[in-house]
């Protein structure tokens, strides 16, 4: 006969198949040999989650993985410095078997071994907007970061006309991406305007506030001296402009910021932004996700994908913002 355990055993089994079927209980996914075709799960790791300029970045990946047939992950650290955070994530995106896994980096040095796992495990692995210290990775799809920094060196010596005193808004260390802006910054400024000086220079923790508290710090230091200002990226570009409007100095310091955000583009209207070096977060996810799918496929791929820097001035905001208005943000 057959005893109560058997019974409980057998009912346990039903119950979880009636569950299974109708979709309550989720299967656990293997990740299969690529190009098989049977795992349709992609995961998408951004560098934080609580900013516009990433939420422009999860709908690009988001249509693309719509449009070839995926199911969409989206996870990461709220906070762009939280590189712990992202490196469990990656582990977990390992873990739980994603088909490929599109990731930004939020530090060069710390993301080598998580994304190193992933090779290991032999995923396919895209990095969207930062690279990391060492080529690890299957391919990166970004903007020319450098290119963008030499960009913004160019229109601020031009505009100071080639002479002049400048400070560095910078992100937070080991993020590649920005390093790389500074770095062109400087590199174009030394090669090109060397009338021009970079007074200060500082790293940021992340977050606009802290950023407006660094430029204002930098500009009382060298009160009267600083002709203009760079910044490498939105919370950086948000808050420095915020330092310049604190202390009465919006206008009467040429600024260029890099990416965009809503609150930036009246000034630029007004005159009291340069400019602004806008990325296309769109099409970095948007890419990211058609370069994962090409991997699973088979197919090669290029080691980097560039996506186009655009730059928005006074003369064309109007048409920017009806041409490209998710690269403002809007």
């Amino acid at each position: 006969m057959t005893d109560k355990r058997t019974w409980a055993a057998i009912l346990v089994l039903v119950v979880s198949a009636v569950l299974f079927g109708l979709g309550l209980v989720r299967k656990e996914w293997r990740a299969p040999e690529p190009g098989s075709g049977r795992n349709r799960m992609l995961t998408v790791i951004p560098k934080g989650t609580s900013s516009m300029w990433w939420e422009v970045v999860h709908k690009g990946a988001a249509d693309a993985a719509r449009e070839l047939g995926y199911e969409l992950s989206w996870t990461g650290p709220e906070l762009e410095s939280d590189r712990d955070r992202q490196i469990q994530v990656v582990e977990d995106a390992v873990t739980k078997g994603s088909a490929a896994i599109v990731l930004a980096p939020n530090d060069g040095k710390a993301l080598i071994r998580p994304v190193e796992k992933i090779k290991a495990a032999d995923l396919p692995c895209v990095l969207i907007d930062s690279a990391l210290e060492r080529e690890v990775a299957d391919s990166l799809v970004a903007t020319d970061n450098r290119a963008g920094g030499a960009e913004a060196a160019r229109l601020l010596g031009r505009a100071l006309g080639g002479r002049g005193r400048v400070i560095l808004v910078k992100f937070i260390q080991n993020s590649i991406s920005t390093d790389q802006r500074a770095e062109g910054f400087r590199d174009t400024l030394r090669a090109e305007f060397p009338g021009i000086e970079i007074l200060d220079e500082q790293f940021t923790t992340g977050s606009a506030e802290d950023a407006i508290q660094r430029t204002e710090d930098m500009l009382t230091r060298h009160a009267g001296k600083v002709d203009g200002v760079f910044a490498v990226n939105q919370p950086t570009a948000i808050g420095a402009y915020k330092a310049l409007e604190n202390l009465d100095l919006a206008g009467k310091i040429q600024y260029v910021g890099f990416d965009s955000d809503p609150c930036l583009l009246q000034p630029i209207a007004d005159g009291k932004i340069l400019a602004l070096l806008v990325q296309n977060p769109y099409q970095i996810g948007y890419q990211g996700v058609q370069m994962a799918d090409r991997l699973l496929r088979g197919e090669a791929v290029p080691r980097n994908q560039t996506v186009d820097t655009m730059t928005v001035t006074r003369e064309n905001l109007e048409t920017m913002k009806k041409e490209f208005p998710a690269a403002l943000g809007i």
